[in-house]
């Protein structure tokens, strides 16, 4: 019975490859971002497509001429896109900050972990 929910990703990644839309790894010629599922965005850096996770509540949304990647719930370990290289934001635990370094969310370990306007605050 377990194996339809198995398979529901893998065919609906499958769907979008098909339609046309950009795979990791695919080479691309400018920069920018569109939303492949309702939970991941694309970025074109440095000539190729590369996967981020939107694992936030909002998702990947377009709203006009942006796209939108809710990075809230991302974790160690993710890529992040090259508009966000240096940015940080608090793990959901309170403990940890998470900051984007070369493309990756890189863990600092805090006592916590808050944010004040677009600043990322980690005790030691």
């Amino acid at each position: 019975m377990r194996l339809p929910f198995a398979l529901l990703p893998l065919f609906g990644s499958l769907v979008l490859a098909a339609c046309g839309g950009p795979a990791p790894g695919d080479s691309c010629s400018t920069n920018g971002f569109l939303c492949a599922t309702e939970n991941s965005a694309m970025e074109c850096r440095l000539g190729t497509w590369r996967e981020l996770p939107c694992r936030g509540p909002q998702g990947c949304r377009v709203e006009g001429d942006t796209v939108s990647c809710d990075m809230s719930l991302n974790r160690e370990g993710d890529a992040c896109a090259a508009t966000t290289e240096g940015a940080g934001i608090c793990e959901s635990s309170g403990f940890a900050a998470l900051q984007c370094r070369q493309g990756t969310l890189i863990r600092t370990p805090c006592t916590t972990c808050t944010v004040s306007g677009e600043q990322v605050l980690c005790a030691q």
